[in-house]
């Protein structure tokens, strides 16, 4: 055999082995894109709570229902992420109310805790406590209120805070984003605009750890 022959033989078994390897990690990348520039730009929006350091280089989109059972389960893991991470984490909470009417009224007690400056303790208590007002076998909204106001909530002062046109606009405009977004399940959760797929806690661990080393924090 000449040499060209050889030579034109290495050529097509290095093509080969190439078009092998793209299409290997092609694979492999599939869920780690991140999302059209229309769909980002309706993922954080000025007006969604943030728990974290505003400026923090890692931001975790959580599409939340305060009257979603998943959602409470997953509730610890993510403060427990952003315990791990530090500064690096931020989470954005953006209101998705497929639960209806009582979903609403949580979340309208939500944003008056953000006016008031407890936004977070008031939370955490409504997860804790979810079993208690958000009961599958009876919806409870009259018990949202109390269990708000003993994790710091100015009862009074919310009372009059939850009717705010404020608070609507939010629940609206969240509203149009959720559509926008397509998201159909809570949590629905985004890292840096890459959206969690598939779904799961070692899966969201993994993708906030790998955007906190990209971020070189």
């Amino acid at each position: 055999m000449t040499r060209r022959p050889i030579i034109l033989s290495i050529l097509a078994l290095a093509l080969v082995l190439f078009a092998g390897a793209a299409w290997f990690v092609s694979r492999s990348d599939a869920g780690a894109e991140t999302v059209p520039p229309e769909v980002a730009e309706a993922l954080v929006r000025p007006w969604s709570p943030v728990l974290g350091r505003e400026e923090a280089p890692v931001t975790i989109v959580e599409f939340f229902d305060p009257a979603c059972e998943a959602c409470r389960a997953f509730h610890p893991i993510v403060k427990d992420i952003m315990a791990e991470h530090g500064d690096a984490v931020r989470v954005v909470v953006r209101y998705t109310p497929f639960h209806g009417k009582i979903s609403e009224v949580a979340i309208r007690v939500l944003e008056a805790a953000r006016m008031q400056g407890v936004f977070e303790p008031v939370m955490d208590a409504l997860m804790r406590e979810q079993p208690r007002w958000a009961s599958h076998g009876g919806m409870r909204p009259d018990l949202i209120m109390p269990i708000a106001g003993e994790a710091g909530l100015d009862v009074a002062a919310a009372e009059t805070q939850i009717r705010a046109p404020d608070i609507v606009a939010v629940l609206n405009r969240d509203r149009s984003d959720v559509e926008a977004v397509g998201v159909r399940q809570t949590p629905t959760f985004f890292v840096n605009e890459r959206p969690l797929e598939p779904f799961g806690e070692a899966e969201l661990r993994a993708l906030v750890a790998e955007e906190v080393r990209r971020a070189g924090t």
